[in-house]
């Protein structure tokens, strides 16, 4: 990923004036594209890194609400929804290879790679995994609604023993092309929607749509070190493409439930352990609780309440590089609610020897009914 300080500055990238008006932005981009295009250029990294670089630039520079964000706060204006998602040069040509149509990049994304059609709409899905499991990975059966083609009909959307027709309005390319001048913008046929081509009679089983919705289950495998929001991506299982393009992608939440013994921060692990007074004060060996069993630790005399104890690698995975977080033991120490006779006679001959202030010995219920019909008695 490119850091924002390597980034070049976008009106520097495209080679125009930060008072440059649309057409000069788009015409300078046109430029780049055709002199950067990865098939004029196969092989050359350098060259696909400036096409994409270009895209983004124009990306940002074409649209007046981001231009306005980025002139006023540089590349941290662009977050969310605003910043530049380009993951190749796909995804370059499905941005704009409809918008400039024939008229700007003619050869380039009239056919070959440019030409591909667009990828169907992504669909989601949550899975639910333990902490045990995000630790070690695991495979998941997920469920998802997605379309699919209807059976009756293979997905034409026409009645059985009847066929689409091709579009007499855009002679079935699915696409119409408005030219002013230089520049030409390229839309989608108002009379097919950009199918190129229409129904008469439609399918009953699917009304002329040609997909239902349908529910499917997919294995997916869970890497070590996941968290909460972690998203997963299970390749061509997202909604079809009616216009004969890939289908989209399930994009699967990860939502780890939480543990009733550890706190998760980041790669690391927070445990609170309880131990007595006397174990605290005297020292202890005591069995701490980890994600792959209990391990013994040795509590050093004099031990405070809060004190941490670091185990190392005891922790989660890292599910992008090697090693794993630590284990932090946290000890508090745990007051007893009820005391034995001697535990309590014990304790406050400790409370004498520090010179401690300690409440008075409380009597029992039947001790103070007993003294009070004693001294009944002898009024």
């Amino acid at each position: 990923m490119v850091k924002m300080a390597d980034k070049r500055d976008y009106y520097e990238v495209l080679g125009v004036d930060r008072s440059a008006s649309k057409e000069q932005i788009a015409v300078a981009y046109r430029k780049l594209a055709l002199k950067y295009h990865p098939d004029r250029n196969p092989g050359d990294e350098d060259a696909v890194a400036r096409f994409k670089e270009a895209a983004e630039a124009f990306e940002v520079l074409n649209h007046p609400d981001k231009r306005a964000k980025y002139d006023r706060f540089g590349f941290q204006g662009l977050q969310g929804g605003d910043a530049p998602h380009f993951r190749d040069v796909g995804d370059v040509f499905e941005a704009f290879g409809d918008f400039f149509g024939e008229g700007i990049f003619g050869e380039l994304f009239g056919g070959g790679r440019g030409g591909r059609a667009r990828r169907g709409a992504d669909v989601q899905c949550e899975v639910v995994v333990e902490l045990r499991e995000a630790a070690a990975g695991v495979s998941k059966t997920v469920e998802f609604e997605r379309h699919a083609a209807c059976e009756t009909c293979n997905g034409s959307g026409a009645k059985p023993g009847t066929r689409p027709e091709k579009c007499p309005y855009c002679g079935g390319t699915g696409r119409v092309v408005q030219s002013s001048g230089f520049f030409s913008l390229q839309t989608p046929c108002p009379s097919c929607h950009g199918a190129g081509r229409v129904v008469r009679e439609h399918c009953p089983g699917c009304r002329g749509q040609g997909y239902l919705l349908r529910r499917a289950s997919r294995k997916i495998d869970i890497p070590p070190g996941v968290d909460n929001g972690t998203r997963l991506r299970i390749g061509g299982e997202g909604e079809p493409n009616p216009s004969g393009g890939p289908p989209g992608d399930c994009i699967c939440m990860v939502r780890v439930k939480e543990h009733p013994l550890f706190h998760r921060d980041g790669r690391d692990l927070i445990c609170q352990v309880p131990i007595s007074y006397s174990q605290a004060t005297l020292g202890a060996r005591i069995g701490v609780p980890t994600l792959n069993g209990p391990e013994q630790v040795d509590v050093p005399a004099g031990t405070q309440p809060g004190e941490v104890f670091t185990l190392r690698g005891r922790g989660m995975p890292d599910v992008r590089y090697r090693g794993r977080g630590d284990l932090h033991v946290q000890i508090t120490v745990e007051v007893p609610k009820r005391l034995s006779e001697r535990h309590e006679e014990l304790l406050r001959e400790l409370a004498e020897i520090e010179n401690a202030e300690v409440s008075s010995k409380r009597k029992t219920f039947f001790e103070k009914i007993k003294e009070l019909f004693h001294t009944e008695e002898n009024t």
